[in-house]
């Protein structure tokens, strides 16, 4: 009998333990009955459990040498965000190779028919300074004299592979740039493996991301504008509503549309995707179909947000039009996006382009709850996720869709007992925005913790906080 006790306590012991360590590495979920949450917490940033952002070195870090083995050239190609992730990684690459970084090329033509370019996107100035400590950045390759003629460098092109290891840029690229004296990497987005084993170079893609890409000053005004404006009348959240063409065609969900659409739909995969047999329920039954409008709606109120709830709008032209937005509407009448906030010829001179995703991502990164309705492949959510985390452990509500397909489809069939409490359990067991441990697919610049984070009371030396410098105090914006 004592015996059987004895395996009885440490049974429990056992259980306690590993319930304490699983609550531990959530980070900073949110606890209690979640399904009864107030919306009062949902309103406020997750608990940071005694973590902060800090990017800066934490071992020893020399700055780049006077002299370099060569210029690196990159042109960034996709959308706003896809560009960020590339300058990121350019960076980095620069510094793994030891090279001067030449400003990177914005490829904005060909998806945004916008030519700004970095300068008419980005702070240059502060981009440069910021990272003086990291890495040698100049706008263009400098022209050099030989045998007493002024020739210019001219860089050989190379086409990284998708992911590539470090070896790759130490090996190969660093090669090819001793042997021209510059190189020039295109096309550059996702050519830098993701996950590193080393933390320094982890925070230098966070330094580069998180303080010295910054926007320019009148994008910065514009969105702060807008943020003020929705914000006079109390709280409000953004929702990225990725219901449109390029993503309902990536994942083959059709059925929900008339055959004209449905038409236009396929079209557009046979033309920019890759063929795949693609079944409508099959999709729809594990999540991988963008919610939507309507939906969003629905779990919105599921959770607890009412008819009063302002909501700032980040999307492109949704497909199908008001005939999707006119339930979600009815649901939630304060809808907003960067237009319908501030009408005037200044903004939407403002808003075209690379601009107006600009000024999206602020609002977004700015609000106090964030919810991105399709997260993956989508750079725009997928950044500002890992911006939010970063920028004090805000509100996120990242819907559960593998959950909730079967309650959306149960509904469908008119069986719609309990629908809002099954709802309401799917979301609340999601992570909201606290600091948690990062599994696969989850991206590194969805999640830099814990690399890009300390804490002030480590119960881990590794994780102890560095002094303040200079890195700490630049806008994180």
């Amino acid at each position: 009998m004592i015996g059987r006790l004895l395996i009885a306590v440490v049974v429990v012991l056992i259980c306690t333990i590993s319930f304490i360590v699983t609550s531990t590495s959530n980070g900073g979920a949110r606890s209690g009955s979640r399904s009864k949450m107030s919306l009062d917490e949902l309103w406020r940033s997750a608990d940071s459990v005694g973590w902060r952002p800090s990017s800066a070195p934490r071992s020893d870090w020399p700055p780049p040498p006077s002299e370099t083995n060569g210029y690196l050239r990159v042109r960034c190609n996709g959308g706003l965000n896809q560009q960020r992730t590339a300058i990121c990684n350019a960076v980095l690459a620069a510094r793994i190779m030891n090279a001067t970084l030449v400003l990177p090329e914005l490829d904005a033509n060909s998806f945004w028919h916008d030519d700004s370019g970095f300068r008419g996107i980005y702070d240059v100035e502060h981009f440069m300074k910021s990272l003086r400590y990291d890495v040698k950045i100049v706008e263009k390759i400098p022209e050099i004299r030989k045998n007493g003629k002024t020739k210019k460098i001219k860089a050989v092109q190379l086409r990284p592979p998708r992911d590539a290891p470090i070896s790759w840029y130490t090996t190969d690229a660093l090669v090819k740039m001793k042997e021209h004296g510059a190189i020039y990497l295109t096309p550059f987005s996702h050519r830098l493996a993701e996950e590193i084993d080393n933390p320094e170079y982890q925070r230098l893609r966070c330094r580069v991301n998180y303080h010295a890409l910054r926007f320019k000053t009148n994008i910065m005004k514009l969105s702060q504008s807008i943020v003020d404006k929705l914000r006079a009348q109390g709280h409000f959240m953004s929702i990225h509503l990725r219901f449109e063409m390029d993503m309902l065609a990536f994942a083959g969900c059709f059925d929900i549309f008339n055959s004209k659409e449905q038409e236009i739909l396929k079209k557009y995969r046979k033309e920019n995707f890759a063929p795949k047999k693609l079944v409508y329920k099959e999709r729809r039954a594990i999540g991988k179909c963008p919610l939507t409008p309507e939906e969003v709606g629905l779990i919105l109120r599921a959770m607890g947000f009412n008819n009063s709830t302002r909501i700032y709008l980040a999307a492109g032209d949704l497909f199908g039009g008001e005939r999707f937005m006119k339930p979600f509407r009815a649901l939630f009448p304060h809808l907003e996006n960067h237009s319908s906030v501030d009408p005037s010829d200044e903004l939407a001179e403002n808003t075209q382009g690379l601009s107006g995703s600009a000024v999206d991502y602020m609002v977004c990164l700015l609000s106090d709850i964030f919810m991105p309705t399709y997260d993956g492949p989508s750079n725009f959510a997928n950044n500002l996720l890992g911006h939010r985390l970063y920028y004090g452990f805000r509100t996120t509500i990242r819907p559960d869709r593998k959950a909730l397909a079967p309650i959306f489809i149960d509904r469908e069939k008119g069986r719609t007992a309990g629908f809002e409490e099954a709802v309401r359990q799917a979301m609340f067991k999601t992570n909201l925005g606290g600091p948690h441990k990062r599994i696969p697919p989850e991206s590194f610049y969805t999640n830099s913790w814990p690399e890009c984070f300390c804490q002030t009371s480590p119960q881990n030396p590794a994780h102890k906080c560095p002094p303040d410098n200079v890195l700490e105090i630049l806008d994180s914006s």
